[in-house]
């Protein structure tokens, strides 16, 4: 089930909901179907919610730390990450200018020993303002100054034009 996409969850919110459910388990003496319906939830998570209640007290009923999955880098080594990539690739022994996804993996990879998946390697990069970039695909031999003047006189001089604007298209469905 979760939250939408984009939707943060509110963990202090998430926090009273269990404590109410509890106490109204305990201090009220519904069921725990009744409980679940008052404060929204499903029954087997209240029935979850009683269960460390009983083993562990009011501590079991604590807000989470965090949504998800720890990530593998820490906050330090995600700093150090990043001034690696301000070096460039070819300080890192790659032949082109340009980081890829598959480059940084095995920049974490040689450096950290966290092994990320190339394709998920994105989410590092926009998580430290990273965004997508391709080098201008220009020749170098390229003049600039005949291309403005091929643009200006040559083009529309070989451009073709309606010979005549009243003339009729070949392709008119209109009947004499």
């Amino acid at each position: 089930m979760g939250f939408p996409k984009g939707v943060k969850r509110d963990f202090a919110a998430l926090e009273k909901r269990r404590i109410e459910a509890v106490r109204l388990v305990f201090e009220e003496g519904l069921s725990q179907a009744e409980a679940a319906r008052r404060v929204n939830a499903a029954q087997q998570s209240v029935n979850g919610w009683v269960k460390r209640y009983r083993e562990e007290g009011q501590a079991g009923l604590a807000k989470a730390e965090r949504a998800g999955r720890k990530p593998l880098l820490d906050p330090s080594q995600l700093a150090q990450l990043e001034a690696l990539l301000l070096e460039g690739p070819e300080a890192h022994g790659f032949p082109t200018p340009l980081w890829t996804c598959p480059r940084v993996a095995r920049l974490i990879r040689d450096r950290f020993g966290v092994d990320y998946h190339e394709g998920h390697v994105w989410k590092l990069l926009r998580a430290l303002r990273w965004s997508p970039q391709r080098p201008v695909g220009k020749a170098r031999e390229r003049n600039e100054q005949a291309i403005r003047e091929w643009k200006h006189k040559t083009w529309p001089a070989i451009k073709k034009k309606p010979k005549n604007k009243a003339a009729r298209s070949s392709s008119s469905t209109k009947a004499d």
